[in-house]
């Protein structure tokens, strides 16, 4: 199975009351890409500036991730430099510049055309769209996207919505997009509009499953240490999808064991600054913090109590 991820690649310099970091790896695709390969092989498609320090990709590359749909462009690479609440939820960002990023079209390089499962990063919904132009067949579609968007292309947005499979946000999107302040009355409104399954992603409290009919939460990993929420989201989905693209299965079961892992993933991003964190975590520890997730939400069945 083939999983292939499309979207930002960037140099963050990120403040938090815990620390700091400048010009780390950062970007959705690399976020997702760190993540997925603990599970699955990932192929990235996005775009660098010829400042971009490649030394650090090919670094990164034995933990399964093929970078041979990054463009090399000349100019700046995209950077983001943001600071955090001391609760970390909230965020300023104190500068962006897209550099290369800016004029970024993505294109799906020869053979990957068969790609199985698709992820579309937050980028513009009318590049999202170009991307399915050039994949044939894929077997699940998951998208990303974000508030400019939502408020900027959101004709374009919502054509895109019936071109996908999940349609992946945060709580503050998902409100936005529908126009419902209840998060469930948003969910519906969004699989009303085309996607099969929304996953609301809402930070320390979880993220929620939204299906035809059924409803599925997942907690967030309690933590006593949390240094850096950057990139969440996108390790979040990198687990996702890289555990559907392993399995090879898209059952309702599948899943939900899916947003599990996602969720594992989620926890380990916001443990440490940046990407290099997710160096270290073995397929064991991967498994070990899915198990401590059964526990945690595990409910033994028992007769009820009378009166």
């Amino acid at each position: 199975m083939s999983l292939v991820v499309v979207g930002s690649i960037a140099l963050d310099s990120v403040f938090t009351p815990f620390g700091e970091t400048a010009d780390a790896l950062g970007g959705s695709a690399v976020y997702f890409a760190v993540a997925g390969a603990l599970l699955h092989e990932v192929r990235v498609v996005g775009v660098i500036g010829d400042d971009y320090p490649l030394q650090e990709l090919d670094r990164l590359a034995p933990l399964g991730i093929d970078w041979g749909g990054v463009e090399k462009a000349k100019g700046e690479s995209f950077r983001w430099k943001g600071k955090y609440s001391y609760d970390l939820q909230s965020r300023e960002t104190l500068e962006t510049r897209l550099g290369v990023f800016a004029e970024f079209k993505p294109r799906i390089p020869k053979g990957w055309e068969e790609s199985e499962f698709v992820f579309l990063g937050n980028i513009d919904p009318e590049l999202q769209l170009g991307v399915l132009d050039q994949i044939r067949k894929p077997r699940l579609v998951a998208c990303d996207t974000m508030n400019y968007w939502i408020q900027r292309k959101r004709p374009d947005l919502l054509t895109l919505l019936q071109r996908v499979d999940i349609l992946m946000v945060n709580d503050t999107e998902a409100r936005e997009l529908s126009g419902d302040w209840n998060i469930h009355r948003a969910g519906k409104w969004i699989l009303a509009h085309g996607p099969n399954r929304v996953v609301i992603k809402q930070g320390e409290h979880g993220a929620i499953l939204l299906e035809p009919g059924r409803t599925f939460y997942v907690p967030a990993f309690p933590l006593e240490e949390v240094f850096d929420p950057t990139g969440a989201g996108d390790a979040f989905a990198g687990g996702f999808m890289g555990y559907l693209a392993r399995a090879g299965t898209i059952t309702s079961d599948a899943i939900r064991r899916a947003m599990v892992y996602g969720a594992a993933m989620g926890s380990y991003a916001v443990a440490g600054f940046g990407v290099r964190g997710f160096e270290e975590i073995s397929h064991t520890d991967l498994l070990s913090r899915v198990r401590e997730f059964t526990d945690l939400t595990h409910v033994p069945v028992a007769e009820p109590i009378d009166d």
